[in-house]
């Protein structure tokens, strides 16, 4: 057993051996699930956003990401996976009772697009901070391409439990102040996220394919892929390509080096990042007349354009940046950024994958660890490619602290460390859940066809299906399923009446203006 090990082992004995092994659980679990709207024939839908849906500006659970046609349903954080999961699919069955002909892709990479002119920018409304939203939009067009911006995913929001974290700095005797002390406790896990998430593409990654469309406006980037049909590309072993430089991964950021060893680092250097022009940037300009192309010229326009994979988390006041929220009141919570829609689960996530994240996470808080270097920001990015583009390769070798060793091997090293903290989560239950679902892991790893990934390309091959065609055949089918689902009468009016105070809302918040948009921008960019 080594030093890293033992340490952790005398953590999880500290609890036990206090009594306190019952604070690991309830922590809060939020989800947030982007989904594509599409036509019965599978185009990306061009319709305003629904009305009977709310106003997106102002809705606290179904809203738009980047584009007009791509819907966010944002559930709150609960302690128990299974009524997060109930509230999604509440949502889900609203939103289809208002949908008109549309439905909603199943899969995360985006089907019936035809170049960056199909994709409607969202829009929300007049107000000084729902146009904010919409031109940081228009910049991500100029910067990146609209296609890349229709990719959907699944965030998975967790906040530790409030009544471990006494527990925990007891062990620990640092005589930090509490919130200092969590702070630091999160940057930890997610130093230890960014050493061992690449399991996370092995395991959820669910979109091993493309829709050649993706490319019509940068063909150049279909080199790395094979043809697995005359309308899909793929490469033979890929987990998730969403993953990949062709998805959230930007060439433009891969020289940001964002420190995550402390809040106060982190915020500085992603400070750096939003206050430092972009030659590139400048060469687009920021206004065309007197229309915004983007918010500004630098590297960054906010801090979300940054696109890792997990986040610390603190909520903004009205108009408070978010990284001056994380430096006056430090992390609330994360969020987990790398999950691919399973197309295999009506609502995109199911019940065992959250409680393996809620393990998986539990165990990188428990674990040791170390500061973080420039150097090893880099060899956790090409493990992660690597995994993107061929996880399922057998005798794929990844980068562990400066040692080769097989994906296989590690995998089952850090599924086995996570065996002693499913024991205790499991206690005083009958079903033992989250032992269920960590074996669930351990059967994914032993043989990759069981994988989301390697189970979508055998549909496809089986049936000789291009992706476009496996993609609408299954959201037809989760469409048919969750209308048969009806809400009952109060779930259903409790959504009208968020829809009705929504767009109140949004009417508020334009009325209420007292500024132009120049110098909101000024204000906004100007806190301190």
């Amino acid at each position: 057993m080594n030093k890293q090990t033992q340490q952790y082992t005398a953590k999880l004995q500290y609890l036990v051996d206090n009594h306190c092994q019952t604070h690991l659980t309830n922590g809060l679990k939020g989800i947030e699930k982007e989904s594509l709207r599409i036509s019965q024939q599978g185009s990306i839908a061009q319709t305003n956003h629904p009305t009977a849906l709310g106003a997106a500006l102002t809705h606290p659970h179904i809203t738009t990401d980047y584009s007009e046609a791509l819907l966010e349903f944002i559930t709150p954080p609960l302690a128990d996976i299974k009524e997060t999961l109930a509230f999604l699919e509440e949502i889900h069955q609203f939103v289809y009772d208002h949908l008109d002909n549309d439905m909603l892709l199943a899969t995360s990479m985006p089907c019936g697009i035809n170049g960056d002119e199909s994709i409607r920018i969202a829009e929300y409304g007049s107000s000084n901070i729902g146009q904010m939203k919409h031109v940081y939009r228009r910049g991500l067009w100029h910067r990146y391409g609209r296609s890349m911006q229709t990719i959907a995913g699944i965030h998975f929001n967790y906040s530790i439990p409030e009544n471990l974290w006494p527990t925990l700095q007891r062990h620990s005797k640092t005589d930090k102040n509490r919130q200092d002390f969590i702070s630091d406790a999160y940057f930890g896990l997610i130093r230890n996220f960014q050493r061992q998430g690449w399991m996370l593409l092995y395991l959820f990654g669910a979109s091993p394919a493309i829709c050649k469309q993706y490319f019509k406006d940068r063909p150049h980037l279909t080199k790395p892929f094979d043809e697995f049909d005359y309308h899909t590309l793929y490469t033979p072993y890929a987990t998730s390509l969403r993953m990949s430089d062709v998805g959230y991964q930007s060439k433009n950021q891969a020289g940001l080096n964002i420190d995550y060893n402390s809040v106060n680092r982190y915020v500085d250097s992603l400070g750096v990042a939003i206050e430092t022009p972009y030659p590139a940037y400048q060469a687009i300009g920021l206004k065309e007349g007197n229309e915004y192309l983007q918010l500004n010229t630098n590297i960054l326009q906010i801090e979300n354009e940054f696109y890792n994979t997990i986040r610390p988390k603190q909520p903004p006041r009205s108009g408070e940046k978010p990284t001056l929220a994380l430096k006056r009141r430090g992390v609330q919570y994360i969020e987990v950024r790398s999950l691919d829609l399973n197309p295999f689960s009506p609502v995109g996530i199911d019940e065992q994958s959250g409680r393996f994240l809620e393990a998986f996470l539990l165990n990188c808080l428990m674990q040791e660890s170390p500061l973080q270097t420039g150097q090893e920001q880099q060899v956790n990015a090409e493990n992660q490619r690597a995994v993107a583009y061929q996880g399922r390769r057998p005798g794929l070798e990844l980068d562990n602290n400066g040692q080769s060793i097989s994906l296989t091997d590690w995998a089952l090293q850090i599924l086995q460390s996570m065996q002693p903290l499913c024991d205790v989560l499991d206690k005083n239950t009958t079903d033992k859940p989250y032992t269920a679902a960590l074996q669930q892991q351990f059967a994914l790893v032993a043989d990759t066809n069981l994988t989301p990934s390697a189970r979508i390309i055998a549909e496809m091959e089986e049936k000789n299906q291009s992706f476009s065609s496996f993609s609408l055949n299954i959201s037809t089918k989760y469409q048919l399923f969750i209308k048969q689902k009806k809400m009952n009468a109060s779930k259903q009016q409790y959504f009208k009446e968020l829809a009705k105070r929504s767009h109140d809302k949004q009417k508020e918040l334009e009325q209420a203006d007292k500024v132009s948009f120049d110098q909101f921008l000024s204000q906004y960019f100007s806190q301190k």
